[in-house]
């Protein structure tokens, strides 16, 4: 998507100097749709943009290394995984990060985009990191278990979230109506505000461990988290393979022992139109400048992305130009190990 150098001039003044214009229509503009700022899929969003991003076509970059030559990438605040999908599939963002079911669910027109898909434009770059589903409870609030739910005020997240969507599918696979209890619909920053003032006795959020909305209330010893597990759990895992049981480590927040739970992945997701030569040089770019990235200590998940899980719960096809990376670093290992 190029730029209409109208709707950005004043912006691009501002970023770069009054020399930017000359090169105004060269530059690329790709978005990176996250979540909201309390969650893990913005600051990792953030420091996804900085592997790839080189706007002005630098050869020697600090502190970043240098990304695609031209192109501008940043990371949008968003809904989540749900809005993310709809804003890929239409365009109206270049990528986005989603979870893995979610993904699923839209490229195949099933589950909640049974009457609203397939969305067949959905493709990916790369699966990340995995990401735990947590329910906050309220430390005191004698919630410990999902059960225990019925009869407080519980937020489920903001609509368009791929959180509201899995803590729906839990409710109802242990028996929970949302109409038995007060349902707010907030994101994880509004849900940190209200717990803090006694507003809120639980929250579901799924995100990376450790979330910083989860570690400040854990700092404040004012939660607990609540496991998601037994008989209900495993048989979710059975009837959606891209559920799996994971446990959230006692070194994740302070206070909180180790707790079971359930995962998914998080994958980085792409419009399968976008130019395969962009997309191509985006995956690589990424990967070969991760490391550097990595170095800086931005977001403790960052560590947990790597080529060797890649295409871990990869849910949907990958995008040509990435597919065409990872066909030609397998040559490579392969050339050199017959060597």
């Amino acid at each position: 998507m190029r730029f209409k150098f109208a709707r950005v001039v004043v912006t691009c003044v501002i970023l770069f100097g009054s020399s930017f214009p000359a090169m105004a229509e060269e530059m690329t503009l790709f978005r990176i749709g996250t979540g909201g700022v309390g969650g893990t899929y913005y600051p990792i969003g953030k420091a996804m943009a900085r592997t790839i991003s080189n706007p002005l076509n630098k050869t020697d970059c600090t502190p970043d290394p240098c990304g695609v030559p031209y192109l501008l990438a940043v990371a949008q605040t968003a809904n989540g995984s749900v809005s993310n999908i709809e804003d890929v599939q239409t365009g109206k963002i270049e990528s986005g990060l989603s979870q893995s079911d979610i993904a699923y669910w839209a490229q195949s027109g099933t589950g909640i985009f049974k009457d609203r898909g397939p969305y067949q434009d959905i493709a990916a770059i790369a699966s990340l990191y995995q990401e735990d589903i947590h329910l906050v409870a309220r430390k005191g609030s004698g919630i410990e278990s999902v059960s225990d739910l019925r009869g407080r005020r519980v937020s489920l997240d903001d609509p368009g979230s791929g959180t509201l969507v899995d803590a729906r599918v839990i409710l109802d696979a242990f028996g929970v109506r949302e109409s038995e209890f007060e349902a707010q619909y907030v994101k994880a920053a509004d849900a940190i505000k209200k717990m803090r003032a006694g507003e809120l006795d639980a929250f579901f959020l799924v995100a990376g461990s450790p979330s910083k909305a989860i570690t400040e209330l854990s700092d404040e010893n004012l939660i607990t988290l609540v496991p998601i597990d037994g008989p209900v759990a495993t048989m979710l895992t059975r009837e959606n393979t891209f559920f799996s049981t994971t446990v959230i480590p006692s070194d994740s927040y302070h206070g909180i022992d180790a707790v079971r739970t359930l995962g998914v992945s998080a994958l980085w997701i792409v419009n399968k139109k976008q130019s395969e030569d962009e997309v191509y040089e985006i995956t690589k770019r990424f990967w070969r400048n991760l490391p550097e990235i990595q170095k800086m200590n931005l977001h403790p998940k960052l560590s947990k992305i790597s080529l060797k899980s890649a295409f871990a719960s990869m849910s949907v096809p990958l995008h040509p130009g990435a597919l065409k990376f990872y066909r030609e670093i397998r040559d490579s290992v392969a050339n050199a190990d017959s060597n």
